[in-house]
């Protein structure tokens, strides 16, 4: 099974099973199909993060970040969000891809080259597509700053219009580059003819990346992080990415009793909040573990999970005054027949990144480098070759030691958010995928469209449930019912009989694919 925020998407990495792949080849295709077709959130200019596990025991992580520029500019005090300046940290994404092509045909047999694995892209950058309503909204929403991005206007919105949703849309230079992939392999991205482009068009739009800042960009593979939740290891990434913040909200809300509660009930939604809050002051010192000591040890450990449980009131809310990040990305999954399973996230962090389309190869590159803080003094201290915080953490969970959950989402900050509500409704209240992800959710503090420290939670939760949060003290700002501020999040779960049922989020474009055994 696969599921993906888009039906071509999707249909690339069933095509690929079908053809007898295994998963981590499904997900390249999908990953380089949705970086065509999904321009808006994901693209070869940004990172992805991996979680990849199988029946054999392995369990692993692929962490495709790239590093801050070798030689930075003297930003002010500020970092900018979009522009040149912001295109500060190279894209990692493509590298990925060439480790888990690597990693496939080491331990899970993996045969099918790359010229294969790229084809569904080639074909729909080369061809065209028609434009989702996803796309069609973020551009018309930064129509107005989007035109001063440089190469952006010319591609994404000819004659000056944004395009509308159903029209076709083709990205000829964007297909020559994938092309080029297809031919040289993934690291020609880097150091190869394309990575020569690459680096003459950063350099040209006036971003501080160089060639070299490009050749030194590796994937690295790590252990993921784990947690124990009622009968499941939930797997995360480690810093510098989010992840142990997904892990200590579950922490938290393993000390309470949730299946008494209805799920979406006033009592269930609290508990989700609070733990949220709790989970996320221990998030301000996640960093680049290169740089800064990072004790997921401690910030995981029984003791201090429990005391912050202790500490949350059932019946009234805590305060809550945190900064919110934005940022957009996507997430999909794959399982193979073998057991082999892949849950990864694939970002150029705001929705359009940058804005910055590098020469004439239709990349745009991503604004990682945003997340850094102009603060000396932070632990998220910008500084050369350094990794920034990272909100990517897709999830995986485990039963009896085989891949039993694959889960992510959209959203940055509220990632975790959308996960706690994901996970309690799918093993707390033993949910089917699609009526997990149908279920009202919340996002807790400022987002670009409400600069309030409050709680956006979806009507569809009830005028009661509404009403019994507001008592207990949340400052609530309804949003409107399965809102797109809420994550588009996707689900595959896998029985102990190995059957899998999957779905993608009802505020999206995407689609879950199964595939029956000898299709």
């Amino acid at each position: 099974m696969v599921t993906s925020p888009h039906a071509l998407a999707s249909e690339a990495g069933a095509a690929i099973l079908r053809a007898g792949g295994n998963a981590l080849e499904a997900a390249i295709a999908i990953g380089s199909t949705i970086a065509v077709v999904y321009p808006h959130f994901c693209g070869l200019g940004g990172d992805s993060v991996w979680i990849v596990a199988d029946r054999g025991g392995r369990k692993t992580c692929f962490l495709g970040i790239g590093q801050a520029a070798q030689k930075l500019p003297d930003f002010g005090g500020s970092i900018p969000l979009r522009g040149p300046l912001s295109a500060l940290t190279s894209a990692c994404a493509v590298d990925a891809w060439r480790h888990a092509h690597e990693y496939s045909a080491q331990h899970w047999g993996g045969t099918i080259g790359f010229p294969a694995l790229l084809a569904d892209a080639i074909r729909h950058a080369e061809q065209g597509f028609p434009v989702t309503r996803s796309q069609s909204f973020w551009l018309a929403f930064r129509r107005e700053e989007a035109a001063g991005w440089p190469g952006f206007a010319a591609l994404f919105m000819p004659d000056g219009a944004a395009l509308e949703t159903g029209s076709l849309f083709r990205q000829k230079n964007l297909a020559r580059s994938l092309s080029l992939i297809a031919a040289d392999g993934p690291r020609s991205f880097y150091d190869g003819e394309l990575g020569t482009s690459i680096a003459a068009g950063l350099q040209a739009a006036g971003s501080p990346l160089s060639a070299d800042d490009l050749k030194a960009t590796r994937t690295r593979e790590v252990a993921p992080i784990s947690l124990s939740y009622r009968g499941f290891e939930l797997l995360a990434p480690p810093p510098p990415t989010q992840g142990l913040s997904t892990l200590g909200i579950m922490g938290i809300l393993a000390h309470f009793d949730l299946a008494v509660h209805t799920p979406g009930s006033a009592d269930h939604l609290h508990l989700c909040v609070e733990a949220v809050k709790h989970a996320f002051f221990d998030r301000g010192g996640i960093a680049d573990p290169d740089v800064a000591p990072q004790p997921v040890e401690e910030w995981l450990s029984a003791q201090h999970l429990a005391q912050v449980a202790a500490s949350i009131d059932p019946v009234r809310a805590l305060e809550w005054p945190a900064l919110f990040r934005s940022g957009d990305t996507v997430f999909f999954a794959a399982t193979d027949a073998e057991g082999g399973s892949v849950s990864v996230l694939q970002s150029t962090y705001f929705d359009w990144g940058s804005g910055v389309v590098v020469g004439d190869t239709g990349i745009l590159w991503q604004n990682r480098g945003a997340a850094f803080s102009s603060d000396p003094k932070h632990v998220n201290a910008i500084a050369p070759c350094k990794r920034p915080f990272y909100t990517l953490n897709p999830g995986l969970g485990l039963r009896n030691g085989k891949p039993a959950l694959l889960y992510g989402t959209q959203g940055a900050d509220g990632q975790p958010q959308t996960l706690a509500m994901l996970l309690t409704r799918l093993i707390d209240f033993d949910e089917e995928p699609a009526a997990a992800l149908a279920g009202p959710r919340f996002l807790l503090g400022k987002t670009f469209s409400d600069s309030r420290d409050s709680l956006k939670l979806e009507s569809d939760a009830g005028e009661a449930v509404l009403a019994e949060l507001a008592a207990r003290g949340h400052a609530l700002s309804p949003i409107e019912a399965q809102s797109p501020l809420a994550g588009q999040a996707g689900v595959i779960v896998i029985d102990e009989d190995g059957m899998a049922t999957g779905a993608h989020d009802p505020r999206g474009d995407g689609l879950a694919i199964g595939i029956s055994s000898g299709a």
